[in-house]
C-alpha cells in the first residue's frame, strides 16, 4: 500500500511540473486576471531575459519525468530542487496566496531527497 501511495504522489508530483514546464514553451495556460502587481512586474522581468523561461521548462520537464520513473526519481528530486527553491520564495515574496501548495510542494521534494539521501552519499564522500 505504501508503494501505491508514493507511486500516486511522485505521479501527480512530476506531471505537476512536466504541465508547468510545457506551458513554458507553448503557454496553453491562462495567466489569473487577479494576479499581483508585483507578480507582474516579476513575470515581465523573467520574460526579458530571454533564455531563462526555457531553461527553467526544460528543467521542469526532465525533473518531472525523472520524479515518475521509480529508478530515476533521486536524481529527479536534484533536478527540481534549484526550481522548487525559486517557486518558494517567488510565492513567499510576491504571492503568498500560492504558499500552501508551494510548501506542499516543497515537503514532497525534501521528504523524496530524504529518502534517497543514501544515493547521494556518493556525491558528497
Amino acid at each position: 500500500m505504501k508503494k501505491k501511495i508514493i507511486f500516486v504522489v511522485s505521479l501527480l508530483f512530476g506531471l505537476m511540473f512536466i504541465n508547468a514546464g510545457l506551458n513554458k514553451f507553448f503557454n496553453y495556460m491562462p495567466i489569473p486576471d487577479d494576479l499581483p502587481e508585483n507578480m507582474v512586474k516579476l513575470m515581465n522581468a523573467f520574460m526579458e531575459i530571454s533564455w531563462l523561461m526555457p531553461l527553467v521548462g526544460f528543467a521542469e520537464i526532465l525533473g518531472g519525468l525523472l520524479f515518475v520513473i521509480p529508478k530515476t526519481k533521486a536524481l529527479g528530486a536534484i533536478v527540481i530542487f534549484p526550481v522548487m527553491i525559486g517557486i518558494l520564495l517567488t510565492n513567499i515574496i510576491s504571492a503568498p496566496s500560492g504558499l500552501p501548495i508551494a510548501l506542499t510542494l516543497f515537503a514532497i521534494n525534501l521528504w523524496v531527497i530524504y529518502e534517497n539521501r543514501d544515493k547521494y552519499s556518493v556525491l558528497i564522500k
